[in-house]
């Protein structure tokens, strides 16, 4: 054995008995022609993959300034999962989410005895699905829990994931959905290209705060009210609006009393704009006569709106913009019947067309700095027509009630909260009935102006617009 050993031929020998016998494995020599370790291929992979997390730690502050997309995929998803796998028992437990398999209840002689569990059981959690800035989880319900017992752990379960936030929702009988974001959504709102408006009357306009985008579709809530104090984004959310509906096959129709201020800037992709109350209630008569028009058609072919007519011939979906609808009411003391009668006019034309307006394709998106009882009763009954609500900083308790309160008391809270610097920010109500905080994208008025100036040849000319819409053009 000493002979074969010393020698080169030998030594060649037993690798091969050594291979012979199954033994033989990937290694790698390490070291001189005098010496050699051999190291297993595993070990090397493993120091490989430490590698990699060591250099993805050390850039990680990095990669979060600058492109926290790619942070979020890299790192923070990864590192995310191992969180909430390491930490959910323990979590569920802490939070009496987890339940035991025996009862804690016993009878001792005559006395009953509660204890604790020892063993608990933790509900059951699905896989972590990757979002752009955060992940979702499904979580089975055990048998007795419901949904509103995991929203008080949602803080809990930020803190133990490191995450920005955790919203709880359920979305299927006996599971709740927990969606965790990384950062704040609503810091800078963006709108991913794979999103971008695929569809009629629908405009998707920045973030919720859960991650998801927001999208206001008027054939799901055909009227809005948008309120918000000056600086508080009001106008820019109209502007992304309005840039969004730019692009389809739809007619704007704009009313601002600010002298033409705001949707100016649409001009030369409006069908008509009126800048006093007067041409308001001209218009809005005239919008109107067009919403009958398109009810007798309906009623000649049978139909119970234009969306059940041919597409050949179908007429096209009308947008009617309102800026400072509290110009439209307001009236001083003493005022003469001409304005009254403008007043009544203009109260009569808006209801009308919140009424009767949803199936003919004539759809109202109503904004105002305060809006408020005090305006009149024909203010109170317009809101009610108008189902989508936004609220965005206000100065008055009363704007916010006017905008929420009916919906949902806890609303107002929340949008009385929002500070001056959160420009942009509002409370709104989403698909599903919910309320939640929101963001639109920043449009800028060059890039409005811009949009308009792009889409004008598709502004149509509706039948009946009479001076209001001569006007626009010569002002063209």
């Amino acid at each position: 054995m000493t002979m074969l050993m010393r020698d080169g031929k030998g030594c060649g020998a037993l690798a091969g008995m050594a291979c012979a016998h199954g033994l033989g494995r990937p290694v790698a020599s390490v070291g001189g022609a005098g010496s050699s370790v051999d190291v297993p291929f595993g070990v090397w992979l493993l120091v490989g993959v430490a590698g990699v997390v060591v250099v993805l730690a050390l850039l990680s502050p990095v990669l979060l300034a600058r492109v926290p997309r790619v942070w979020w995929t890299v790192w923070g998803y990864p590192v995310a999962v191992v969180r909430l796998r390491w930490t959910w028992h323990r979590l569920t437990d802490l939070q009496d989410l987890s339940v035991t398999r025996r009862p804690t209840l016993r009878v001792l002689g005559d006395v009953m005895v509660k204890g604790k569990a020892v063993r608990t059981v933790a509900p059951r959690a699905g896989v972590a699905r990757r979002r752009p800035g955060g992940l979702v989880v499904r979580v089975r319900l055990h048998p007795g829990q419901v949904p509103e017992m995991y929203a008080p752990a949602a803080g809990a379960m930020a803190h133990a994931w490191r995450m920005h936030a955790v919203r709880v929702a359920s979305l299927e009988r006996g599971w709740v959905t927990l969606t965790a974001t990384a950062w704040d959504p609503l810091s800078v709102p963006w709108v991913p290209r794979s999103v971008l408006p695929d569809r009629l009357l629908r405009a998707v306009v920045g973030r919720w705060e859960d991650g998801s985008v927001w999208v206001v579709d008027l054939r799901v809530s055909p009227h809005w009210l948008i309120v918000g104090a000056t600086r508080s984004g009001k106008s820019t959310l109209m502007a992304a609006l309005v840039a969004q509906w730019s692009k389809q096959h739809v007619a704007l129709v704009g009313i601002d009393l600010k002298g033409g201020m705001e949707l100016s800037l649409f001009e030369s992709r409006l069908s008509a704009l009126a800048t006093t109350r007067a041409q308001a209630a001209d218009l809005l008569g005239q919008v109107l006569e067009i919403a009958l028009d398109r009810m007798a058609l309906c009623r000649s072919l049978g139909a119970r709106s234009i969306w059940e007519l041919p597409d050949i011939g179908r007429p096209v979906p009308v947008i009617v913009l309102v800026d400072e609808v509290a110009e439209l009411y307001l009236m001083a003391a003493g005022t003469d019947r001409t304005e009254k009668a403008e007043v009544g006019q203009v109260s009569t034309a808006l209801l009308r067309l919140g009424q009767l307006g949803a199936a003919l394709g004539v759809h109202l998106v109503v904004a105002g700095q305060r809006v408020g009882s005090d305006l009149g009763t024909g203010v109170t009954a317009l809101r009610a027509q108008l189902a989508g609500r936004v609220c965005h900083r206000v100065t008055d308790k009363g704007t916010a009630e006017m905008a929420l309160g009916d919906l949902d008391p806890e609303a107002v809270a929340a949008a009385q909260v929002i500070s001056i610097e959160q420009a942009g920010v509002a409370v709104a109500f989403t698909d599903a009935g919910g309320w939640m905080r929101a963001r639109s994208v920043l449009v800028t008025p060059e890039q409005a102006r811009a949009v308009a100036q792009k889409y004008a040849a598709r502004t149509p000319v509706l039948s009946g617009l009479g001076w209001a819409g001569q006007h626009t053009q010569e002002g063209q």
